[in-house]
């Protein structure tokens, strides 16, 4: 699989609300109630990002999710940072 392109990257992201392209990868920030709403949403996209094989980088402080996307393999976003980035906007929606 090989990584996308800025121009191609940013017409994906223009639907997409909250994610950012940035430093070759892309970026959101999900804010929750409480600290359990937040783990219970990693634990849901844990098991999507399992499925697919695809893991994010990302760190929770308490009611808050960052999540960073990218294809290490091929050295930037790709089509799966794509796909895993709108499940997660399906879960939190």
């Amino acid at each position: 699989m090989s990584a996308l392109s800025e121009i191609e990257i940013n017409m994906r992201l223009s639907a997409m609300e909250g994610w950012e392209y940035e430093n070759n990868a892309i970026h959101t920030s999900l804010e929750f109630d409480n600290f359990k709403d937040a783990f219970s949403v990693m634990t849901r996209i844990a098991f999507e990002a399992e499925r697919l094989n695809h893991h994010p980088d990302w760190a929770n402080v308490y009611n808050t999710l960052s999540i960073s996307l990218s294809t290490h393999d091929a050295g930037g976003v790709t089509d799966k940072d794509i796909e895993l980035a709108k499940i997660i906007d399906a879960l939190v929606s």
